[in-house]
């Protein structure tokens, strides 16, 4: 699974431009064949009792002493390697369409492959070592993928962004594996089963929100969020390969594969993740409802939804069951529309002001009808995947933490309003096109990924969660709870949900879909405002931490240069000075030098009979 992507990406950025004429087919087959190796481990799995869904495969001694390199195949990293190679790959199909007239299109199927094969390494490694190699992998990857049009400055300063912000994260994660090792001398899941115990409540809890650090700025949770909207400056297919099936995913992962370690049910650093996943989920809500750049809206909704994952996965096995339920459905419903947007970018001369849409539905009725797919099942419309996964969270959350609850209720409230925003912008009303925009339905080698997506966004979401399929199914490689779950499709709270979210509906049908949608967006209220610059979250990282570290930059070198520097320059200059004036006293002529042993003889002789005398 993981070999084969990386051999496309080294065969790709190898060979140059001797591939141009088949990089990309190259690109596609390797992971479409990963996809197989996942689905052949799969059926493998599927077939093994339960207590034998636990297979671990030893590569090599990596650390002596430390560490071996291993996969651990079970039923949650299988579960990532479908999603991962399976979404993965009908978007490397619909990059053929996207990037055809580009003329390095072969270099991005390489990173593509490149992306892959590392988000493969992070979810089937057997220890944090590894996941840890994969984890930079994505994080280099990114970097590639975002700033791919280099030539334009936005595009590279976002990649950069994502890049140092990931840092952050990062170093939470290697800090956090530091105490791992230091305190249980493992870094291997197996290993650690049995010896958490050992430590203390307080060791554990470090840990936890050391490993919570990591998976915020991986998954674009508060307070690492700021990187995810700006790197809509890469490609279409990147946005919904980082923040569809891969990238964002990356911290639920960690903290649902250290759950059963660092972030028990009722633990502070399990708290601590759902009320950060809570919050999020609403700045993500409050920030799509002001976008007019479609694909911002989308990477707002995606720190949404990938907050109430987190918020899932503060709360046990129940919860993971759910947040990885979720995590699924959503690979698919928002992989969907973000190549829905894609495809409309497309016909409309890479047009992503949402303003000078309208009117879509008629010209572009097989992405429309996907797209709009994909919006009911990220709505929670009734039956519709997203109405089983996230509905399946906010019940937990009601159950553990009613406060965190009803916050995820109002959020579900806030999605109907502004994903229905861009549905009635983009598809309905009236055309507010550009005079030489020409819309047109994308050829087929876009539109037919989007239809199996749509297929995914409809049925996945009941299929793994009525009867508790997936909870059954993650128990062996998770956990179980005291009580197996129970999803109610009918149930108070679920009503009062899917009341605020037809609220939602209404106010932006009659925002924007029966008024009409003036071109230039106005001033609007401070609300308004405060969304459109994402929440001030630029402006506060500049006053708290990069103007801080400025001044703290300055004065650091200032005393380099004046005090370290200066103490040595100093001692320096003063022994040369010295000796320049010493230098003087030696003339070369001998009777001075006669005149000068005179002296000193005299000297010698008047101390000599002052020390007799006494």
């Amino acid at each position: 699974m993981i070999a084969l992507p990386l051999l496309g990406a080294a065969i790709l950025l190898v060979l140059g431009r001797v591939t141009n004429k088949w990089g990309h087919l190259l690109g596609v087959a390797m992971s479409l064949a990963s996809f197989v190796v996942a689905v052949l481990g799969f059926v493998e799995l599927l077939g093994l009792p339960e207590d034998a869904r636990r297979q671990a495969v030893h590569l090599y001694e990596f650390i002596p002493g430390m560490v071996d390199m291993g996969l651990l195949i079970d039923p949650l990293s299988i579960s990532f390697a479908l999603l991962i190679t399976g979404v993965g790959s009908l978007i490397h199909i619909y990059s053929i369409g996207y990037m055809a007239h580009d003329p390095e299109r072969r270099r991005f199927f390489a990173y593509l492959n490149l992306f892959v094969a590392a988000m493969l390494l992070l979810v089937l490694s057997d220890n944090y070592v590894g996941l840890f190699i994969g984890w930079e992998g994505v994080g280099l990857a990114s970097y590639l993928l975002i700033g791919f049009w280099q030539f334009k400055p936005s595009a590279a300063v976002a990649a950069k962004k994502a890049f140092i912000v990931n840092r952050v994260g990062d170093f939470g994660l290697l800090v956090g594996m530091f105490i791992i090792w230091t305190s249980f001398g493992t870094l291997a899941f197996g290993d650690l089963q049995g010896k958490v115990g050992e430590a203390s409540s307080g060791t554990l809890t470090a840990i936890g929100l050391l490993l919570l650090l990591g998976a915020c700025g991986k998954s674009a949770q508060l307070p690492l969020q700021s990187w995810l909207l700006d790197a809509m400056e890469g490609p279409t297919p990147v946005s919904a390969l980082i923040h569809a099936a891969t990238m964002v995913t990356a911290g639920v992962y960690l903290v649902v594969r250290s759950g059963a370690f660092f972030f028990p049910l009722g633990s502070t650093a399990a708290l601590a993740a759902a009320i950060v996943g809570c919050a999020t989920l609403l700045a993500g809500a409050i920030i799509g409802c002001a976008k007019d750049d479609i694909k911002k809206g989308l990477a707002g909704s995606t720190m949404s939804q990938i907050g109430y994952m987190m918020l899932g996965a503060g709360f046990g096995p129940v919860g993971y069951a759910f947040a990885i339920g979720h995590l699924i459905t959503h690979g698919f419903f928002k992989a969907d529309m973000f190549l829905g947007a894609g495809s409309v970018m497309h016909a409309m001369n890479d047009e992503v002001d949402m303003r000078k849409y309208g009117a879509l539905f008629g010209k572009m009725k097989i992405t429309a009808v996907t797209f709009i797919i994909g919006y009911l099942a990220i709505i929670g419309f009734p039956l519709m995947s997203g109405f089983f996964t996230k509905d399946g969270i906010i019940e937990t959350a009601l159950h553990h933490n009613q406060v965190l609850g009803w916050l995820a209720v109002l959020g579900a409230g806030l999605t109907g309003f502004y994903m229905s925003r861009m549905v009635f912008m983009t598809f309905f009303g009236k055309a507010r096109w550009d005079k030489d925009a020409h819309p047109h339905e994308s050829p087929a080698v876009m539109t037919v990924p989007l239809m199996i997506l749509s297929l995914g966004a409809i049925f996945l979401g009941g299929y793994l969660v009525l009867n508790n399929t997936l909870y059954n199914w993650l128990s062996p490689a998770v956990g179980a709870a005291a009580e197996a779950p129970e999803f109610h499709i009918v149930s108070g709270p679920g009503g009062i949900t899917l009341a605020l979210v037809a609220v939602g509906v209404a106010i932006a049908w009659f925002k924007y879909g029966r008024a009409e949608v003036p071109e230039l967006a106005p001033r609007g209220s401070f609300l308004t405002v405060f969304a459109r610059r994402d929440l001030y979250g630029d402006a506060l990282n500049e006053s708290l931490f990069m103007r801080p570290g400025q001044w703290l930059t300055r004065i650091a070198v200032f005393f380099d240069n004046r005090g370290v520097d200066g103490l040595v320059n100093g001692l320096a200059a003063a022994i040369g000075g010295t000796s320049g004036r010493m230098r003087r006293l030696q003339t070369g002529f001998a009777r001075t030098y006669a005149l000068s042993i005179l002296f000193g003889a005299a000297l010698l002789a008047g101390a000599l009979l002052l020390v007799g005398n006494i």
